[in-house]
């Protein structure tokens, strides 16, 4: 079989040839895992020289540090030292000096000691002169000495009564004509420089029908419409005898507008029946908002006032329903706003303050019922809610002194709210209230005690007393033009200012023969 033993043969070789690979490799393995060794340790020599080299650098650098520390406590020490020294030379010589202080006070105690001894002395022997005098002005005055000495006091004190009070006249009666002097003219700088025009209001608004036939339909078959329309509107219909006319009453102005007009669109629509008062009072109720609205942003243009949030613009607006003794009250707003700003512009306050406060000072009579209280505190916590400022808020809660008035601005509104409604022809009273009024006014001031007769005069707004000489002196006729003023303050409510007059006079008469 000479070609089985070739084929062995090759293999044979093959496999020697790859027993040579395999030697040579793990020879050449060896020898890398031998220069790897003595590289590992060539550089495990070098990282234990650069270890030993940085430990000495560090070992060197430490040193250094700890001599300069030692240097810097050295110093530090060495200045300690001699600022213990400099405070201790400091207080040797302070307290060398306070020993010599000490020195001198002793000695001038004692010379105290000495001038007291010498006081008391002195003192005695005037006690002694004293108890003489007094034991000799007693013996010739036949009085005791508490009896000397309250009746010196009451001189003393009647003396004195008499100049304070006269003084005090003197300094009041010139105060007054100066403070009088200025406020005249003040007010009337303002008032001159200030026109409003009212126009007069009531609880009813009369409509004038163009026929007498609409009254009838406007009272529809056995007055069902009438019914429907106050049912509606919540306002009263009269219809009497008056011809071609219909009055409208109620007490809110508001509803008694928004009936009006809807009565006026009923009779240019000709159809009345209830369904159609009921659509046409919406579109009132429309007409009576945009009214109000646009009654509001003239108001506060003709006030000079910019940048209201519109739901206060729109409550003020309402004012122009609304009227306070015949006065217009959104007008009368007006007249306040200009009012306030002239006189503040007088006394060199703040005009924008005094303005915005005069203008929005009665925005409470606006207010539904779900406010309660005054409408000065309402109208303040009102504007509260839509961001006011807090001059403002209180200038008006304090315009009739609901709350007392802190700021000049808040004095300002409350002189311009009297003045705009206590001028002549301002505002329109019931006969009787004013009847009544005065007949008050005139009872409350004779109940004083000598009085002999009092007389309202000028509309009431001043009050005049004809004293008993013989039991009132002057002094006294001062007490009581201020009593019956403050009485009348306390118990009376009256628009303005009431002037108290008090007249005091002697007649003497003798007859020649």
């Amino acid at each position: 079989m000479p070609g089985g033993n070739i084929v062995i043969l090759i293999e044979i070789a093959t496999l020697l040839v790859m027993a040579l690979v395999l030697f040579s490799l793990i020879r050449r393995q060896k020898q890398t895992i031998q220069s790897t060794r003595d590289e590992a340790a060539q550089l495990a020599e070098t990282l234990r020289v650069e270890a030993e080299q940085e430990r000495k650098e560090l070992l060197f650098q430490a040193r250094e540090e700890a001599l300069r520390v030692k240097q810097v406590l050295d110093e530090e020490q060495r200045e300690r030292r001699a600022a213990l020294d400099r405070l201790e030379e400091k207080l040797v010589a302070k307290d060398e000096t306070i020993e010599t202080r000490r020195e001198r006070l002793e000695s001038r105690e004692h010379e105290l000691t000495e001038r007291a001894r010498q006081l008391d002395t002195k003192e005695q022997e005037l006690a002694d002169q004293h108890q003489q005098v007094e034991q000799e002005l007693q013996r010739m005055a036949g009085l005791t000495p508490d009896q000397a000495r309250a009746m010196y006091l009451a001189c003393l004190e009647d003396d004195f009564r008499e100049l304070g009070t006269r003084r005090a006249r003197e300094i009041e009666a010139e105060t007054v004509a100066v403070a009088e002097k200025r406020a005249r003219q003040a007010i009337l700088d303002v008032m001159e420089r200030c026109s409003v025009e009212y126009v007069t209001e009531a609880t009813v608004a009369v409509v004038m029908l163009p026929t007498e036939e609409m009254k009838g339909r406007i009272i529809g078959r056995e007055g069902r419409n009438i019914r429907a329309f106050e049912q509606v509107t919540g306002v009263d219909l009269i219809i009497d005898d008056t011809p071609e006319a219909v009055v409208i009453s109620s007490f809110d102005p508001i509803r008694r507008e928004t009936a009006r007009l809807a009565l006026m669109n009923l009779m240019v629509d000709g159809r009345i029946h209830p369904g159609r008062i009921e659509e046409l009072y919406e579109k009132a109720q429309a007409e009576v908002k945009r009214l109000v609205l646009e009654a509001g942003e003239r108001a506060a243009v003709r006030a000079n006032i910019a940048g209201l949030p519109r739901s206060v613009i729109e409550t003020m607006g309402k004012l122009r329903f609304r009227t306070s003794y015949a006065q217009n009250v959104l007008d009368h707003s007006v007249e306040v706003a200009h009012l306030a700003a002239m006189i503040a512009a007088e006394m060199g306050l703040n005009q924008d303050v005094a303005r915005v406060a005069g203008f929005l000072h009665d925005i409470g009579k606006a207010l539904g019922e779900e406010w309660e209280g005054p409408h000065a505190v309402t109208g303040m916590n009102y504007l509260r809610q839509c961001g006011m400022k807090d001059a403002v808020l209180h200038a008006v809660g304090a315009h009739h002194r609901d709350i007392e008035p802190t700021t000049p601005e808040a004095v300002a509104v409350i002189i311009a709210d009297s003045l705009s409604a206590a001028r002549p022809g301002a505002r329109r009273e019931n006969l009787e209230n004013y009847v009544k009024r005065l007949s008050a006014l005139e009872e409350l001031a004779t109940q004083f005690e000598g009085v002999e007769r009092a007389y309202a005069l000028q509309a009431g707004r001043e009050i005049r007393l004809i004293v008993k000489p013989e039991e009132i002196d002057d002094l006294a006729a001062k007490r009581l033009a201020g009593e019956v003023a403050r009485r009348i303050e306390s118990e009376m409510e009256y628009p303005g200012q009431i002037k108290v007059t008090v007249i005091r006079e002697t007649r003497t008469s003798e007859i020649a023969r």
